[in-house]
This record gives structure tokens, sequence and C-alpha cells, in this order.
């Protein structure tokens, strides 16, 4: 059992990550703007606060084995995560990426393909630019997960498959992952590292 903080714990993918978190026995702090939702949860700490706030999001995920950050690349920076983060002393930082970074067969960036939607476009590059933050990291343990091209409320089949740096692409033509088995897959990755400072991907 770990103790882990969720940064962005009422979004889509952080609130599976913390339902996995819990299904597995671990201890939670919940970090959101607007917690209410989570009062009461038995193994959840709850602390409201904007993580933009350095010195709050320091002292939230003090004493943590690791902090899984589900927020929006585009209103939290690499920096504004990462240096909290170290300064607390926690070793692993564990992010919720996107799949505009992935490659495609050719090469090419997904977020550079001529049919990517121009209303993700500054999420996703902004993404891409914490990931490369990350890249520069000289001692934090950092794990980047990207989600296929579909990220989607489903059911929790319990499987996956993994990928590197390539989008997943099922013989059907679809690449998706539905945030219940997203969350599976990071977990796994919590208990069981095998990306660490890397960037991998998951789909079905």
């Amino acid at each position: 059992m770990s103790k882990i903080a969720i940064i962005g714990a009422t979004g889509r993918a952080g609130s599976q990550l913390l339902e996995e978190a819990l299904r597995r026995g671990h201890q939670v702090v919940a970090i959101a703007r607007d917690p209410a939702k989570l009062q009461g949860r038995e193994g959840v700490t709850v602390k409201a606060l904007d993580a933009k706030d350095s010195a709050a999001l320091q002292a939230a995920v003090n004493g943590c084995d690791a902090v899984l950050s589900a927020a929006h690349f585009a209103t939290l920076e690499a920096a504004e995560v990462i240096e909290p983060v170290k300064r607390a002393g926690v070793k692993r930082l564990l992010v919720v990426g996107g799949a505009g970074s992935l490659l495609l067969p050719s090469g090419q960036r997904v977020i550079d393909s001529p049919d990517f939607p121009e209303a993700y476009k500054a999420e996703a590059s902004a993404g891409a630019r914490f990931l490369e933050v990350l890249r520069q990291e000289p001692t934090l343990d950092w794990t980047f997960l990207s989600p296929s091209a579909e990220f989607v409320e489903g059911e929790r089949k319990g499987h996956y498959i993994l990928g590197k740096d390539h989008l997943l692409i099922g013989a059907d033509g679809r690449s998706w992952i539905s945030f219940a088995d997203y969350a599976i897959a990071m977990l796994d990755e919590l208990e069981q590292p095998a990306h660490s400072r890397t960037r991998f991907t998951v789909g079905y």
C-alpha cells in the first residue's frame, strides 16, 4: 500500500485514478479546487486548493510516495507540478499525458497531422511541451502515460495493450481507451514500475 496524491482528482481521468487506487487499498490525497464530492470517502484525505499555488501544493503532497497529475496541461505547466513535488521530497511523478505527441506510422506527430481538431490543439501542444520538460528533468523519477486518440467514458474491461511512442491503432482502425482501463494501466505502473523516466501509451 502506498500513499499517493492525485492532482485533479475530480476530473474524468483523475476520478478514475482515485477509484482504482482505492480499489487496490492505497491511501489517497485528493487535490482539487472543489472537492465537495470527495468528502467522507474512506482512505481519502481531501485537499481543496489551486494547484498553481506552489506552497500549498508542496504541503499537500509532502509525505506521499508518489504524485499522479491529471491536471489539464493548458492550465498547469510542467514546472508548476515538478518543482513543488521535488521540494516536498516526493521521488515519483506519474502524469496523465495526451495523445497529441504520439507518432503516426509516418513518423509525424498526431498533433501535426492535417486533420487534427483545432479545438484540441492548445491542450495537445501544452501536453507536448510538458513532456519535453520532463525529458530534461535531471533527477525526478517521472512517467508520462499517453492515452490513445479517443480517451473516453466506457466500461472497465480490465485489459489493455502497451505501446511506446507510436499511436496504438486497433485492427478495426480505432485508437481508444476508456478512463477506467487507463487508470488500471497507471496504477499497474505505480505498483510495478516498468517505464521510469520515459513515456508510454495504452490502448485496446
